[in-house]
C-alpha cells in the first residue's frame, strides 16, 4: 500500500486519466486531478478535483498542493489545430513542469509518444533513435521532452514515458471504427492489407508502469522509456482477432495503399473522414519501439499482447456501445465522427 503517496494526474478525466486514477486509489493512492471536464463520478468523493487549464499556473499550483509527484497526461490531440495543439501541449507542459517544481515535488512523469520518432519503417526502435516528429502533434511532443529534459535534476527526476499506440477500457477514437465495423458484422479494411508488424499497448501495462516510474530510484527514474507490449504481430493478424471474436466469419481486407491514401487524405481535409495523415501512413509500415530500458531500469513486464488488449478493449466496447450512438466528439473517450467512413462500411 501507497497510502503516503499523493500524485496530482493532470488530464485525469481523459483515457489514460480514468484507467490512471482508479489504478492509484485501487492501490492505496491519494490522488489529485486537473483537468478542464469534472472527474468521473465514481472517483468524485475519493480525488481532489480542480477543474483548471494547464496553462494557468494558479491552476496547477492549486492542484500540485499537498502533492508529492506529478502524472503529467493531459494533452491536445492530433484532430485538433496545430495553435491549439502547441499551446497545450509545450506551453501546457512548461507550466506543469514549473509548478511542479515551485511546489517542491520530486517526481514528475511526462506521457509523451512515439509519434516524436516521426514515421519510419522499422522494428525495435531504441531511446536514442534519431527525433522526426510529424506533424504540429509530433513536433509539439518532441518540443515537450526538450523541457522536461532541461528541468531533469537529482531532486526533481523527469520521467519521459514513449507509449505506442495504448488501448483498453474506456478507448474509442480511431479504434472505435473497428469495434464498430467488427459489431456490425462487417469486414475491415486495412491500406496495403495489414501485412506488418504493428505495437501496440495496454492501458493497464502503461499505468503499472508509471507507478514504477514513480517508485523506482531516482537515477533510474531520470530518463526517457519506450513503452509497448512484448508480445504482438502483424495489423492483419491482430484485428482479424477482434472480427473472429464478433463472430460474424468476417476478414481484414487489402486495400490498394497509394489510392486509399489519396482518397483518405482528400476526405480529411475536406472534414469528411477522422483518419488524419499521421494515422494512415503509420499503419503501413512496420512500427515497434525496443522496451528493453524499461525492462531492465523499471521492472517493466507487460502482460498483455496486442490481441488481449484489442479484444479486452473490444468487450468493454460492446458491453457500453448502445450509449454512443449519438455522442461523436475529437477525443480518445468517444467515437469519433466517421463520415465517409460510415457509409463505406456497408461495402464491407
Amino acid at each position: 500500500m501507497n497510502v503516503n503517496r499523493h500524485a496530482v494526474v493532470t488530464g485525469g478525466s481523459g483515457f489514460l486519466g480514468i484507467n490512471l486514477v482508479r489504478y492509484l486509489l485501487e492501490r492505496g493512492w491519494m490522488v489529485s486531478v486537473l483537468d478542464l471536464e469534472p472527474c468521473r463520478s465514481e472517483f468524485a468523493t475519493r480525488v481532489h478535483m480542480v477543474i483548471g487549464d494547464i496553462r494557468d499556473p494558479d491552476a496547477v499550483r492549486q492542484a500540485a498542493s499537498g502533492t508529492d509527484c506529478m502524472v503529467h497526461a493531459a494533452a491536445a490531440l492530433p484532430l485538433q489545430d496545430s495553435a491549439t495543439i502547441r499551446s497545450v501541449d509545450v506551453d501546457g507542459t512548461r507550466n506543469c513542469l514549473e509548478g511542479a517544481q515551485r511546489a517542491g515535488l520530486s517526481r514528475f512523469v511526462h506521457i509523451s509518444s512515439t509519434a516524436v520518432y516521426g514515421i519510419h519503417d522499422q522494428l525495435n526502435t531504441c531511446e536514442n533513435a534519431p527525433l522526426d516528429g510529424m506533424g504540429p502533434y509530433g513536433r509539439a511532443k518532441t518540443e515537450a521532452e526538450t523541457l522536461c529534459r532541461e528541468f531533469r535534476s537529482p531532486d526533481f527526476a523527469v520521467t519521459i514515458l514513449r507509449p505506442k499506440s495504448f488501448i483498453g477500457p474506456e478507448r474509442l477514437g480511431i479504434f472505435g471504427l473497428l469495434y464498430d465495423w467488427a459489431a456490425d458484422g462487417r469486414g475491415f479494411p486495412l491500406p496495403g492489407g495489414g501485412n506488418h508488424r504493428f505495437q501496440l499497448l495496454d492501458v493497464a501495462d502503461l499505468c503499472e508502469v508509471i507507478v514504477q516510474a514513480l517508485t523506482s530510484v531516482p537515477e533510474h527514474a531520470n530518463r526517457t522509456f519506450n513503452i509497448g507490449a512484448s508480445e504482438f504481430g502483424t495489423l492483419k493478424s491482430d484485428f482479424q482477432a477482434v472480427l473472429d471474436y464478433a463472430g460474424f466469419g468476417k476478414r481484414v481486407l487489402r486495400l490498394p495503399s497509394a489510392p486509399a491514401g489519396w482518397m483518405l487524405g482528400l476526405a480529411h481535409r475536406l472534414g469528411l473522414s477522422p483518419v488524419y495523415p499521421w494515422v494512415f501512413r503509420n499503419l503501413t509500415v512496420n512500427s515497434a519501439v525496443d522496451i528493453t530500458r524499461a525492462r531492465n531500469l523499471l521492472g517493466f513486464n507487460p502482460s498483455y499482447s496486442n490481441r488481449d488488449a484489442l479484444i479486452r478493449n473490444f468487450e468493454w466496447y460492446l458491453r457500453h456501445r448502445d450509449g454512443w450512438h449519438r455522442q461523436t466528439g475529437v477525443t480518445h473517450t468517444v467515437p469519433w465522427a466517421q463520415g465517409l467512413l460510415g457509409l463505406a462500411k456497408r461495402l464491407f
